[in-house]
């Protein structure tokens, strides 16, 4: 009797640890493209395709379908067919993403997307993604203008709330759910754009330096130049942070501003030495400050901003 009772108490253990597993969805993804990337607003838009394989009735992607990292979800064009004796879900998919854009080297920068597919009703007890790895891709011609995208994978990945929604069990304070994940790491040949947005600062500072070439006693361009320059700097520094989002980071741009703003006010120091010697009846000594600062001055200029571009390239 003890035999036969161990027996059914194994089956029954057996059966319910049967029924406990979860089920298991095939899914991949066909991203479509990747555009209006916007930095200042935080947020990009992505066309892709989901399809899902699956035997449970209950699950219906259309209606439990979720992207918690989504700022916004068009509603979906949805196929519906089998495959092998199992649903066969086909959507196309449109959503604007929240992104954390990092522009520390930009416009070198390279960046990271990631899109989370889960459902909304059924937990990982219930439902585990299984991805479709082979069949998961990107359109490598229209995918992204002006970028290059490298790196894409499909992943399946546990996402932890810690929270229980409202059930008062204890063993619901922390709900687990099985996501799917669509990442791939974009960058960029940035040179065409560097010179796009740097062009106003780098004449900027060629105009503050002509100064060098006249003499001291020129006081006027001398000083007027440089000033001149200083403020177009500054305007070109406010249109590029215009569209960039607000970082409390020293980046590439902050960089190489500040680097031109010091170039300028060095220039001006320049000028005043060599100015203060020639007030003093020292004229060739106020040309020789003249003529090194001036070396000195576009020198260190030239060579701080090829470090630093060639740091964020790296």
């Amino acid at each position: 009797m003890k035999l036969i009772a161990l027996i059914s108490l194994v089956v029954v253990a057996s059966f319910s640890l049967t029924q406990a597993q979860p089920d298991t969805v095939s899914v991949g993804s066909y991203v479509i493209s990747v555009h209006d990337i916007n930095f200042r607003d935080k947020q990009y838009t992505m066309r892709f395709w989901l399809w899902f394989v699956y035997d449970n009735p209950d699950f219906d992607f259309s209606n439990q379908l979720d992207i918690p990292n989504a700022k916004s979800i068009d509603a979906p064009e949805i196929i519906l067919d089998s495959l092998n004796g199992k649903t066969w879900a086909i959507m196309k998919m449109k959503a604007a993403m929240k992104e954390s854009w990092n522009v520390l080297d930009f416009p070198f920068d390279k960046q990271h997307l990631k899109v989370q597919i889960e459902n909304t009703l059924f937990d990982n007890r219930n439902l585990i993604f299984k991805p479709d790895v082979k069949g998961s891709t990107f359109d490598k011609n229209e995918a992204i203008d002006g970028w290059e995208i490298v790196n894409f994978k499909v992943s399946e990945k546990t996402n932890d709330y810690e929270t229980g929604f409202g059930d008062p069990s204890a063993s619901r304070s922390l709900q687990n759910f099985s996501s799917f994940l669509i990442e791939m790491d974009i960058q960029r040949n940035a040179w065409g754009l560097f010179m796009k947005i740097f062009i106003g600062m780098y004449i900027a500072f060629l105009i503050s330096i002509i100064s060098f070439t006249l003499r001291p006693s020129e006081l006027e361009p001398r000083f007027g130049l440089p000033v001149g320059g200083l403020f177009a700097t500054v305007g070109n520094k406010y249109i590029i942070d215009s569209i960039l989002p607000e970082s409390s980071s020293f980046t590439l741009v902050d960089s190489l501003h500040t680097l031109t703003f010091l170039g300028i006010f060095a220039t001006l120091v320049v000028s005043a030495i060599a100015l203060q010697y020639y007030d003093n009846g020292n004229n060739e000594a106020a040309m020789r400050v003249n003529r090194k600062g001036s070396k000195l001055v576009i020198g260190l200029y030239v060579l701080a901003n090829m470090i630093l571009v060639g740091l964020a390239i790296l």
